[in-house]
């Protein structure tokens, strides 16, 4: 059995005129999910906030 092989892909959450808050990224992922790729994580800055999430996809062989 082969072991599943996956890629990934990263997004920065949009932010908005003031530049400190987040915007919905809704738009975004759902474009995103139409390609096959599915939110796996997110990583935060120190104290709060999240700067990029991680997005993955199957890979096929």
């Amino acid at each position: 059995m082969a072991s599943e092989q996956w890629e990934y892909e990263t997004l920065k959450p949009p932010r908005g005129a003031t530049k400190k808050e987040s915007v919905d990224p809704k738009a975004a992922l759902n474009e995103l999910g139409k390609e096959g790729w599915e939110l796996a994580d997110t990583i935060d800055y120190v104290g709060g906030g999240t700067n990029l999430l991680v997005l993955k996809r199957r890979v096929d062989e």
